[in-house]
């Protein structure tokens, strides 16, 4: 039996967690890239508060960055792991190999963009005249290495799409442990500060792309990197770009939210006092990071799930679609609203992970509560979302993803400090989350039992 014949064959529960535990221990490593960072760097004696919100900064554009890889790894794997249920490996190999060249586009044109344009991209941002030193040092290292973030994370689904997800898994966590071991070598024993931390996560970042493509040119893969299969097909390219359209939008609208959230900060504290935006903008990077402990792991978990959903749509197996989707459901849900619990309780031991600066933790000691409270019910939205991509009803994620950011979230980060001052940015987050998660969720409701009726009319058109 081939690899990928699990994924419509092995009991729904037991695959959904043999797929998505080994994605959801690869996404908690890859976390470490982000919080091993901000926790050595925001406990920097001395200049530790100012890092701290320099790497703040660079977020945005790292994360508009990083997005483009969700093209290929959002909307080409699970293209190729519904060919793979339909039978059609050729096609599926076209999907991994038109993808790896994207990524490689990509690498090289916003790499270059944003190595030339940073400086004004930062104060655009909110980068003042005590954070913009350690926002460029940050980021023009870490831009060295923006094709082996590409390649590593955009082609890191392909290996889940074949049902080896637990090689996925070893992928990451080869980067994150090494970038774990050079942060405080470079940081602190060879003195180089922010710019340590870049180096670092540079170096761990291309350990993790090469073992990516080692495995995917390797015998035991199904899909295989080839470059008889790297000639551009248009057809698949407009295919990868319409599903992953929507992943895509999901993870720059972040970027988005990082622009608007820290310029708000930015102006609405220093209207209380010159260089409070600066401390402001240093709780935001705080509050972001305690959040990431809640949506990357079920962000793994749902990326696990995707090539089970994928493949049993493409094989037109409702009742596997169902069931998968349910536990998928249960999973995201419950692993978001308990985390939100514990953090809405414990906002003091959270905050003190990324910075010993009292007056930061006064800040985040207070709106933490407020802001991962939509976080209480973000496991439907998340949930909904993935089944909507892996079903390729790509037009209704995309306005998904959409709607939380861009039609909530930014409009409401202007006008909420308007009546609450400052807080009212953090407040922002908390109403679009929980709007967006009521809104997905009843969508999802009228939509999802019309595709499975849809599957019901091609299974009696078959007989």
């Amino acid at each position: 039996m081939a690899k990928e014949d699990i994924l419509g064959s092995q009991k729904v529960l037991k695959l959904c967690f043999k797929m998505g535990l080994p994605c959801v221990m690869a996404q908690v490593v890859n976390l470490l890239y982000n919080i091993v960072d901000r926790i050595f760097i925001g406990n920097m004696p001395g200049s530790g508060e100012y890092a701290l919100a320099g790497l703040g900064l660079c977020a945005p554009i790292l994360t508009l960055i990083a997005a483009f890889s969700a093209f290929v790894s959002g909307g080409g794997a699970p293209l190729a792991a519904k060919s793979l249920g339909e039978g059609d490996k050729e096609k599926a190999k076209r999907f991994l190999n038109n993808g790896f060249v994207m990524l490689c586009t990509f690498s090289i044109v916003l790499g270059l963009t944003a190595f030339f344009a940073q400086k004004p991209l930062l104060y655009l941002i909110g980068a003042s005249d005590n954070t913009i030193s350690y926002a460029s040092d940050y980021l023009s290292i870490y831009l060295i290495g923006t094709l082996f973030v590409q390649l590593a994370v955009g082609l890191n689904t392909f290996l889940t799409a074949q049902g080896r997800s637990a090689m996925a898994m070893i992928s990451v966590a080869v980067g994150a442990v090494l970038n774990l071991g050079l942060d405080p070598l470079f940081i602190f024993v060879f003195g180089m500060g922010i710019k340590g931390a870049a180096l670092a996560t540079v170096i761990s970042q291309s350990v993790a792309c090469a073992f990516v493509l080692l495995t995917l040119v390797g015998k035991r893969s199904t899909l295989k990197l080839d470059i008889k299969y790297m000639k551009p097909d248009f057809k698949i390219i407009k295919a990868i770009l319409a599903l992953g359209l929507a992943p895509f939008v999901m993870a720059a609208t972040e970027s988005v939210i990082g622009f608007v959230l820290n310029g708000r900060l930015k102006y609405w504290g220093d209207l209380q006092g010159e260089g409070l935006g600066d401390r402001y903008i240093s709780a935001l990077a705080v509050l972001q990071s305690v959040m990431m402990l809640i949506t990357v792991p079920i962000q793994g978990f749902t990326q696990g799930v995707t090539p089970v959903l994928s493949y049993n749509f493409g094989a037109k197996n409702k009742e596997r679609l169902k069931k998968a989707y349910f536990v998928t459901l249960l999973v995201c849900w419950a692993y978001c609203s308990l985390s939100a619990v514990l953090m809405m309780a414990l906002p003091h031991p959270f905050g003190r992970m990324f910075t010993y600066k009292e007056e930061v933790l006064a800040i985040t000691d207070k709106y933490l509560p407020v802001f991962v409270a939509g976080m209480l019910i973000f496991g439907i939205q998340r949930a909904c979302q993935t089944t909507f991509v892996a079903v390729t009803e790509a037009k209704i994620s995309l306005f998904i993803a959409i709607l939380r950011k861009i039609i909530l979230l930014v409009p409401l980060a202007f006008l909420l400090p308007l009546a609450m001052g400052v807080g009212g940015v953090y407040w922002a987050e908390c109403v679009a989350d929980l709007t967006a998660a009521c809104l997905c969720g009843t969508i999802f409701f009228f939509r999802f039992r019309k595709i499975l009726k849809g599957m019901d009319k091609v299974e009696s058109t078959a007989a």
